[in-house]
């Protein structure tokens, strides 16, 4: 209790200090080769570039000009573009848990009123978070979660981004949170960006099918029922050769333990972003140790991605343990481009010009305690934070 006092103390004293009021004032942070614009409502990226392999400043993220249009579309499409999703990401059967005897109900926004997506119909992603830091380099935000949308407990979270030059153009995201009572809680963030490395330079740039992934550690995946919920049930994606040279694996589909085109293989991901969907939307899980006496995760790039478009090639680490990619297999050109992109291939965004990627831990883990991620999902005052951490970093392919 002690601790908590003295945590709300802080978070007061900076909140107090803090530099800006506005939710919608851009903050961009830059090192040699990469630089970000950040804004505080939902801890949001507006704008990531970095340099293709003509020396040409590339803005390889997805989003919008002016910061009004992200309130617009929360109240419509709501996107997600860019925002750091919570107090647990991605999607919770029935919208209900129970943690330690306790059950929680939450807003049901997805899916019909079936599910909880993204933390309820007001997550984090559409709070005012507040600038607590903000240097050339990097910027910490900060929000105070009094039990939004029937999550048990208080929480803190500090977002600090930066970027950094050394080694390679990089940014890396810190998500820390806090619980502040006895209330155990489940919490699981995620940032939650649409990638484009062809940054819609030319007609291929504005697809990420030609785009090469790469997820060296994922040879299992959740598997969902027809509204993307888990069924309880682990897959494997990696392929077994037969005598003919077939393989024997029906979901081969999803193997991207070796590089691959994104596009190569989607025409069979029927049904595997959902009922009546082609495409991926599926949380790849991570068979490497969160840490221990094991390699630790931040040490080991989990993801690859590359454009042939731009040369642009980006590679995950994060302490993580799985990855949910999502190659915008609902966008219907409905949304414009940036003026950062705009003139050189697509004006909008069609479907596959983009793709997310978020890391975190099992989707809908709270609801399957024989997955054994408890450890990882739930905290108390007592318990050490919930710490999302994620690097990116940024080359050029050879």
């Amino acid at each position: 209790m002690f601790t908590s006092t003295l945590l709300l103390a802080a978070l007061f004293a900076l909140m107090v200090s803090a530099q800006s009021s506005d939710p919608l004032q851009k903050y961009t942070i830059s090192a040699p080769g990469i630089n970000a614009t950040f804004i505080p409502y939902g801890a949001r990226l507006t704008n990531l570039y970095v340099h293709d392999r003509n020396g040409t400043p590339q803005d390889i993220v997805l989003g919008f000009d002016n910061p009004q249009d992200y309130l617009r579309d929360d109240a419509t499409t709501h996107s997600y573009f860019g925002p750091v999703v919570g107090r647990y990401a991605n999607r919770i059967r029935n919208g209900t848990f129970t943690v330690r005897g306790t059950t929680s109900h939450l807003p049901l926004n997805d899916n019909m009123g079936h599910d909880t997506l993204h933390g309820g119909q007001t997550g984090y992603d559409q709070r005012n978070w507040t600038v607590v830091a903000a240097s050339s380099s990097s910027v910490t935000f900060s929000l105070l979660d009094e039990a939004f949308e029937g999550f048990p407990g208080t929480v803190v979270t500090y977002a600090t981004y930066t970027v950094s030059a050394a080694g390679s153009p990089s940014w890396t995201s810190r998500l820390v949170s806090i619980p502040l009572d006895d209330e155990p809680t489940p919490i699981m963030l995620a940032n939650h960006v649409y990638w484009n490395l062809g940054a819609f330079v030319d007609a291929e740039g504005s697809s990420v099918l030609n785009h090469t992934l790469h997820m060296p550690s994922s040879a299992r995946y959740v598997e969902i029922d027809n509204i993307e919920v888990p069924t309880g049930l682990i897959g494997t994606t990696s392929t077994t050769s037969t005598a003919d040279n077939s393989n024997n694996n029906e979901n081969a589909f999803l193997d991207f333990t070796s590089p691959k085109q994104i596009g190569r293989d989607i025409s069979s991901a029927v049904n595997a972003c959902g009922y009546n969907c082609t495409g991926y939307d599926n949380a790849f899980i991570l068979d490497r140790p969160r840490r221990g006496s094991g390699t630790e995760a931040s040490d080991v790039s989990v993801l690859t991605l590359s454009s042939a478009s731009t040369g642009v090639r980006m590679d995950v680490f994060t302490n993580q343990q799985s990855l949910q990619v999502y190659t915008c297999d609902n966008t219907d050109g409905s949304v414009a481009v940036k003026a950062s992109q705009r003139g050189r291939g697509a004006g909008f965004v069609e479907k596959y010009g983009c793709i997310v990627i978020e890391t975190q831990q099992w989707i809908d883990g709270i609801n399957h305690p024989e997955w054994g991620q408890e450890e990882y999902q739930i905290y108390t005052v007592d318990s050490h934070p919930a710490v999302v951490y994620a690097r990116y970093d940024f080359s050029i392919v050879d």
